[in-house]
């Protein structure tokens, strides 16, 4: 009977995860068509916080206790804003433009877990990582990164730190609380402070869209968001934060491979190559040793 180790059960796990964070750029570029970026980026966590409520409150869960409140409403805000940024950017700029700058999200997650977490990865594992980021940015490229704006360009850098940050802290909140309730409550802190926002929006611009747009709205905030954390904190709890969060350097090509099967696009033949190069980076990246001090002083 094959068993898996620690490690491996967090990296499959992550895998699990981008792959539903996957699908989050095309549904956000569909509920676009027909929705303001702000209100996409409120309401996805509005609908995602409601039912973390709900979940908390039917399968009971422990309660943040000192400082641990701290923690949850920075994992909070980061993920939050790191919402409200991301359709603000992909309605400006193409999703290869966009691409280039997602590219770097695993090594600001990597950075984020080096000053929240403890952890201490090695030379190899930053040089797997910085190649493996330039080798998405570098696809990107092969593809046009289209006219873009500074601003765009700034919230989606927005994006990517603060989810950077978002992912290091609920990481280290999910060694405590497990991966499903560190979510909910991250969620549920955030839910007070998004309602009115959101009903003014509504108030302000109505309600009007399509069933195709409030059906994107609704998977990228329950499925590609609340139930897809779950996994993603639950491998990085295993595996650690920085090792896991590599495996987001696939989600590029994730998406243009689940585009093309859902959406009809047309997947360039240069894919099959940057896919191959990636995950062979990946494979050794995640063979490079990386020191979690946390666990090594408790």
């Amino acid at each position: 009977m094959l068993t898996l180790s620690k490690e491996s059960r967090g990296v499959l796990l992550g895998l699990l995860a981008v792959s539903m964070f996957s699908l989050n750029l095309p549904f956000t570029r569909v509920a676009a068509q027909e929705m303001a970026p702000l209100f996409i980026g409120l309401m996805r966590c509005l609908l995602a916080s409601l039912v973390a409520g709900v979940l908390l409150m039917v399968c009971g869960s422990q309660r943040p206790r000192g400082r641990e409140w701290g923690q949850f409403a920075l994992c909070s805000a980061s993920l939050v804003i790191g919402c409200l940024f991301f359709p603000l950017a992909m309605r400006h700029v193409s999703a290869a433009h966009g691409a280039v700058l997602v590219g770097i999200q695993p090594l600001m997650t990597a950075l984020a877990a080096c000053w929240r977490n403890g952890e201490r990865p090695s030379l190899a594992f930053w040089g797997c990582a910085l190649l493996g980021s330039l080798t998405v940015i570098g696809f990107a490229l092969t593809r046009g990164t289209g006219s873009g704006m500074l601003l765009a360009d700034l919230a989606m850098l927005g994006a990517v730190v603060f989810c950077g940050i978002g992912y290091a802290e609920g990481g280290r909140l999910a060694t405590r609380f497990g991966g499903w309730q560190t979510i909910c409550w991250a969620l549920t802190i955030s839910g007070p402070f998004l309602f009115l926002p959101t009903l003014w929006l509504i108030g302000q611009n109505g309600i009007t869209a399509s069933p195709a747009a409030w059906g994107s709205l609704a998977y990228i905030s329950l499925l590609g968001y609340l139930l897809g954390m779950y996994p993603w904190y639950a491998g990085m709890t295993l595996g650690g934060v920085a090792k896991v969060g590599q495996m987001q350097l696939l989600q590029p090509f994730m998406t243009l491979a689940l585009a093309g099967l859902f959406f009809g696009e047309q997947v360039p033949p240069t894919f099959w190559l940057f896919a191959g190069i990636l995950s062979v980076v990946v494979w050794f990246g995640r063979r490079m040793p990386v020191r979690r001090l946390l666990e090594e002083n408790a």
